[in-house]
């Protein structure tokens, strides 16, 4: 069984969409973990040209780009499947993994989470509270959004896990142990499936490192 390395910051949300998904799939893998500001070296640019986590490298084959190593492992070691057959199913999948990196993660997460979370445990930041509010009313719009979209299905794009609950899980574990985060979520259908997911071994074999989960 050849293994895949998985090139990244631990911790991130979008390494450990890859890492669940590898998980998920019983392959072998590695994390070659890297430390806060080494995705801009140049040993890693050479990998990654913009410098962004995560990539992989599997039997000589190198990517990056989150989405695209979702599927490519989904391809690659194809049970279970993690994409749906239907066109609708498929469709809504990739919407929902579209708003995750269009719209929650750069308007939303990326601030909140850094500023209550990352910031303060990794580089002892204390949170800029004006900056938060800024992007605190998206928090709503989103949230609800996702919420609506999920529906009563147990899972974001239908009835079984997909590539869209593997990428935007991680995510949101972050976002709903934010006031704003956990404001925008109680009570809501989108709670109970984050809950769903966190119990997966996929998603406890891939706890981000322990600063970050007491910052949360």
């Amino acid at each position: 069984m050849s293994e895949v390395v998985v090139h990244g910051i631990f911790g991130s949300p979008f390494v450990r969409a890859v890492l669940a998904t590898l998980e998920e799939k019983g392959r072998r893998y590695r994390l070659q973990a890297m430390k806060p500001g080494e995705h801009k070296s140049a040993a890693y640019l050479a990998l990654h040209p913009f410098g962004r986590v995560p990539a992989i490298e599997h039997d000589g084959f190198k990517l990056y780009e989150t989405q695209a190593i979702l599927r490519y492992l989904d391809a690659a070691f194809p049970q279970p499947a993690l994409q749906p057959q239907d066109p609708k199913a498929a469709a809504r999948m990739n919407q929902i993994m579209g708003i995750n990196d269009w719209y929650l993660f750069p308007d939303v997460a990326r601030i909140i989470v850094f500023q209550r979370i990352v910031g303060p445990a990794i580089f002892g930041h204390t949170p800029d509270e004006a900056v938060i509010a800024q992007a605190a009313p998206k928090v709503p719009v989103c949230i609800g959004e996702l919420n609506r979209l999920l529906g009563d299905n147990p899972f974001l794009a239908g009835e079984h896990v997909s590539l869209a609950d593997l990428l935007l899980a991680p995510q949101l574990d972050y976002l709903s142990r934010t006031p704003e985060g956990r404001a925008a979520m109680q009570g809501t259908a989108l709670e109970t499936w984050l809950t769903r997911m966190n119990v997966r071994p996929s998603m406890q074999a891939t706890l981000p490192p322990e600063p970050l989960r007491r910052a949360a």
